[in-house]
């Protein structure tokens, strides 16, 4: 049955704006890409320049120092059962992703966050905004990255910015905003400015939200890596998309159990890191 009124051309408008901003940045675009691409590039270079052993050894160690042994021995196992099912490269390739994932939306979601925190029309604005990247099914997300940035890392990049950036916003926006009252009062008692007030008490008490902030952007970021892989990006998710594609439950099971490894190695580090500092606030 026809609808009382005519339908609205949405999916043209969308479109039409779509080739508008490829067509009218391209330049832009084509600069991003190449950021994006060496930054992705610099850091598989920087990770496999040291012999693996090396760098499972150096990772144990980290995790040793800054978790426990427990999470020490589980990352020497699981980094050496990586390695032997032949995924190293792969999962160099997916960590690359999701620190320059996690890195873009630390550096526009605390600043976003914290000016959020300042003014509630902004948390307003941004709030309507963060609830539509977050309902939004990813695929979505990937349509126009595609026509922008062509197939490889960049659209994967930009996508898992995308849908791992709320978290970090949220929650800067909480920690500052949990931060007591009275001390808020007592420090403009004593005439801080709000730039005193802002970096010297809200940001360091505010600093074990913001870190679970940081958290679940990681975990969402590699959450979004077999997706990524559907238009090019490489890792991990390529062996999970080729698994999937070919019946090969095997194949997807190995790379599967390594995202994983990593995806725990990442939650602890994250976890304790946040912990110590809420220590130290403390």
């Amino acid at each position: 049955m026809d609808g009382l009124l005519p339908k609205l051309p949405l999916a043209d408008w969308v479109d039409r704006f779509v080739a508008w901003l490829t067509v009218t940045f391209e330049g832009l675009f084509d600069s991003i890409a190449e950021g994006l691409e060496w930054f992705v590039d610099g850091i598989v270079t920087i990770l496999a320049f040291p012999p693996t052993i090396l760098l499972i050894f150096i990772v144990s160690a980290l995790a040793w120092r800054i978790c426990d042994r427990r999470i020490a021995l589980f990352a020497l196992i699981g980094l050496f059962l990586i390695d032997n099912l032949g995924l190293w490269e792969e999962m160099l390739e997916t960590v690359a992703l999701v620190k320059t994932s996690v890195f873009i939306s630390i550096i526009i979601g605390i600043p976003l966050g914290i000016w959020a925190s300042q003014s509630h029309r902004v948390k307003q604005v941004v709030t309507l905004i963060l609830d539509f990247m977050q309902t939004m099914p990813a695929f979505v997300y990937l349509l126009p990255a595609i026509f922008f940035f062509n197939i490889g890392v960049v659209p994967g990049v930009v996508a898992s910015v995308i849908f791992a950036m709320p978290p970090t916003i949220r929650l800067t926006i909480l920690g500052i905003q949990q931060v007591p009252a009275d001390l808020i009062e007592a420090t403009e008692a004593f005439g801080s400015t709000t730039k005193q007030k802002l970096l010297k008490v809200q940001l360091p008490l505010a600093k074990p939200t913001i870190m679970a902030g940081i958290n679940q952007s990681i975990m969402l970021a590699l959450s979004m890596v077999v997706i990524a892989s559907m238009v090019g990006a490489p890792g991990l998710g390529t062996e999970v998309y080729r698994a999937v594609t070919q019946l090969k439950t095997g194949i997807g099971f190995e790379a599967g159990l390594a995202i994983v490894i990593i995806a725990i190695l990442l939650d602890r580090f994250t976890q304790n890191i946040g912990k110590k500092k809420q220590g130290g606030t403390l």
